[in-house]
């Protein structure tokens, strides 16, 4: 009579837990994502003698989007990276002055769930409208991108076009002149074309 009991209860236990509503999985747009900065780039191209095309990198980039959407990707200056330890020094101390404007801070606003909607392996173009602070000034910029799901937890977004920013938008035209009177160059175009590839990992 006992086991007739105990098996009666588990039974409508179990029935009792089946007609409940399947619990919902946590939200994964709740989540921040922090940028890998392993694999991440940052180039751009910079123009001297009217025809001369030199691509350059920072070394270091970091940030994150938190789960409001709220992007903030940081530059360390100081990691430029000309190919040229010479030409690398000067654009520290003499253009971005890195003693006291040691990063250039980009921030925007996304839509998480937009992350969430892309399948694994698929990819989405998009607009995405940024400020960019360099110098103590800011500018607003647009940059054309692809973001790519990766993985579950894993995006990357690469620029389908360059991002045109002008050194004069940041009043470095002076700091620009002086790196030409340096290396003896009869011009240096102030307007330079910038691309990046930014992984981001929760």
């Amino acid at each position: 009579m006992k086991s007739t009991f105990t098996l009666t209860a588990a039974a409508l236990l179990l029935l009792s837990a089946c007609s409940q509503a399947p619990t919902e999985p946590p939200a994964l747009t709740g989540t921040a994502w922090n940028v890998d900065a392993s694999a991440s780039e940052l180039s751009y191209v910079s123009i001297k003698q009217g025809e001369i095309a030199e691509a350059n990198t920072f070394e270091s980039v970091s940030g994150s989007v938190t789960a409001e959407g709220a992007a903030t990707i940081e530059i360390d200056l100081a990691s430029v990276s000309t190919g040229v330890d010479i030409r690398d020094e000067r654009m520290r101390e003499i253009f971005f002055v890195v003693a006291s404007n040691p990063k250039a801070i980009v921030t925007a606003q996304v839509d998480p769930a937009a992350f969430e909607a892309i399948g694994v392996g698929e990819s989405t173009d998009t607009t995405l409208d940024g400020t960019l602070s360099l110098a103590g000034v800011e500018a607003p910029f647009q940059a054309e991108v692809s973001v790519t799901r990766a993985g579950p937890d894993r995006v990357i977004a690469v620029t389908d076009k360059p991002v045109i920013l002008d050194a004069g938008r940041f009043e470095l035209v002076d700091e620009l002149g002086q790196l030409q009177e340096l290396a003896g160059l009869s011009s240096i175009t102030p307007v330079v074309p910038v691309t990046f590839s930014i992984a981001f990992e929760r």
